[in-house]
């Protein structure tokens, strides 16, 4: 009795723990079943993540083509050393190894490596030599993780030429990848940073494609499962005529050697639609270096050039106008009726209010305004500033568009500074002198302009009052050929003149080079033109010479602005670069019969 009443106890508590481990079972079947059939699909995801690895292939940047279809800057094939940790992080010792083959600090390296995230690979260095790819290909035990990228490399074919419009590529920075993580940047990724690479980057960049590509456990590729090829970027048509830009480059580089000069900058455009054909700044730089990382030996030689090569003059650059201004000075007197075309002022060789006269002291006489114009007579146009006052010439200018940038579609323009009241005592708490009137009149004191704007004055008078909105790219095109969209001309102002007003400016202009200023450098050129010439006082050195003109006097198709930073007279320094790209424009255009 004793033993069944034991036996009892015993299956008692037995029973609890069956059923406690039945329920275990029951409860491990389901989640299995659970794992299996409605995650399934999940986990064998994470479980193919372990061996599948999307690398990706760098889409080539659109290509830049002048107006006749010549290419400008496009892409090359070049090789990049990067780190792609499939399986395990990268060691120390194979990132010394990397560090030691490609001059790169252990530091940078290191960098990258902590800031990536995924599966990308992390560049380390663009576009190395065939040797470097020959020994981490050959010695690939040694660069566990190390793999060589074939990458589109950015090829600007004219180097130099064009450097400041074109603009360049190089790698995107910590912060730039922070603003444009959204827009699918990826660290390593090479980026527009100046000129129309950095305007059209979002156009030119394109999509990227990737491998799908099966790994082993070591991490090493064993097969190719999938591929998505890259998308390039769309192309760029611009308005830039290729032989014109050469034919300026070479103009403005000639001159400069010859007068010993240092900086300069010209531009060219076609006055009836704001089309960029040609645009210079000197000293210049090659873009080409920055595409495959710019050494430290290259950039000091930039950065510590006094002259500033960054600087893309024809737009950032703010000069005092000198005597060009006096196409504004002239025209403001005239509209506003503050002197008639035909009355004579007397230049005795200095203001009667104001001992003010010539650059060179001379007298001219009884002059009226196309005689004043013509021979840039300073005494002239002082008593037009005395008429005009500073506010009414101020109005003027801006009715030329002075004072605020064009709109052209580049980076960084400056807006220049139109002389006022206003101005000097917001900056200088100080009142205004009539003197500083005078020196307004003739494009000096507080009045700047860039190269641009003061092509942009010469292209108004030559397009009877109309100004077209500056503009370098003509199309965006897919590599087909598709047109993306079409940039049409813009007007965007209008002299508020008469007509005959107009016409008395452009013939004083045109006498310029007939019998003025300008006429002894042209006095043999075979086609009729208008131009003015300019000396910018400065305070830094010589001064700068100025040359603005446009050709054909008759049916103006080209308007040019040419500054000599520290070149002197403007005569001597500016229009024979003038010259020299007004030749090759007219020969130009006259073998495509556009002339």
């Amino acid at each position: 009795m004793i033993e069944n009443k034991d036996d009892d106890e015993y299956l008692g508590r037995l029973k609890p723990l069956t059923f406690l481990m039945t329920l275990v079972i029951i409860v491990l079947i389901v989640r299995v079943g659970y794992l299996q059939i409605y995650e399934g699909e999940y986990y064998a995801n994470l479980a193919d993540g372990n061996r599948i690895r999307i690398i990706p292939t760098v889409a080539p940047r659109g290509t830049f083509f002048d107006r006749n279809g010549q290419l400008l800057v496009t892409n090359r094939p070049g090789f990049a050393v990067s780190l792609l940790p499939l399986t395990e992080p990268i060691s120390p010792e194979v990132v010394g190894r990397i560090s030691k083959l490609l001059n790169v600090p252990v530091e940078d390296i290191q960098k990258k490596i902590d800031a990536h995230v995924g599966f990308d690979p992390i560049r380390i260095k663009q576009d190395v030599t065939p040797d470097i790819v020959t020994i981490v290909e050959e010695q690939k035990d040694a660069y566990p993780g190390v793999v060589i990228e074939v990458q589109p490399i950015r090829n600007y074919i004219l180097k130099q030429e064009g450097a400041h419009t074109f603009g360049y590529v190089s790698e995107i920075s910590d912060a730039e990848l922070e603003a444009k993580k959204s827009e699918g940047y990826r660290s390593g990724d090479m980026i527009g940073k100046f000129g129309l690479e950095r305007v059209y980057d979002k156009e030119l960049r394109g999509e990227n494609g990737g491998e799908q590509v099966e790994v082993d456990v070591a991490g090493k590729p064993v097969q190719i499962l999938g591929k998505k090829e890259p998308t390039p970027g769309y192309d760029l048509v611009l308005t830039i005529d290729r032989d014109l830009q050469v034919a300026t480059e070479q103009a403005v580089d000639s001159i400069l050697a010859d007068i010993q000069a240092n900086a300069a900058a010209a531009v060219v455009l076609n006055p009836q639609n704001g089309e960029v054909l040609a645009m210079v700044s000197r000293p210049a730089f090659d873009p080409n270096l920055f595409a495959h990382g710019i050494s430290n030996k290259d950039w000091d030689a930039i950065n510590t050039n006094p002259f500033h090569p960054m600087d893309n003059k024809s737009i950032t650059g703010e000069y005092p106008p000198g005597s060009t201004f006096k196409i504004v000075t002239g025209t403001a007197a005239l509209a506003s009726g503050k002197v008639t075309p035909y009355e004579q002022i007397f230049d005795s060789g200095q203001h009667w209010l104001i001992p003010k006269g010539n650059a060179s002291g001379e007298a001219l006489g009884w002059l009226d305004f196309h005689a004043a114009l013509a021979h840039s007579d300073n005494v002239y146009f002082y008593e037009m500033g005395n008429r005009l006052g500073v506010d009414l010439l101020g109005y003027y200018a801006k009715m030329f568009g002075l004072g605020e940038v064009t709109g052209i579609d580049l980076p960084y323009e400056s807006p220049g500074l139109v002389a006022s009241k206003e101005y000097k005592m917001e900056v200088y708490g100080d009142e205004w002198y009539l003197s500083e009137t005078f020196d307004a009149a003739i494009g000096q004191g507080f009045n700047l302009v860039t190269p641009l704007q003061a092509a942009m004055v010469m292209g108004e008078i030559a397009a009877n009052g109309n100004r077209f909105k500056p503009h370098v790219v003509k199309r965006i095109v897919t590599q087909n050929g598709e047109v993306i969209k079409e940039f049409q001309p813009e007007l965007s102002g209008r002299l508020d003149v008469d007509q005959s007003i107009i016409q008395l400016v452009q013939n004083a202009l045109h006498e310029v080079t007939k019998t003025g200023t300008a006429a002894r450098n042209f006095s043999d050129f075979p086609y009729e033109i208008a131009g003015k010439t300019g000396t910018a006082e400065n305070s830094q050195g010589r001064d700068h010479g100025w040359f603005v003109a446009y050709a054909p006097f008759e049916n103006p198709t080209v308007s040019v602005a040419v500054i000599v930073e520290q070149g002197g007279f403007g005569a001597s320094s500016a229009v024979p670069i003038g010259r020299k790209i007004l030749e090759a424009a007219f020969e130009i255009q006259a073998q495509r019969g556009n002339f």
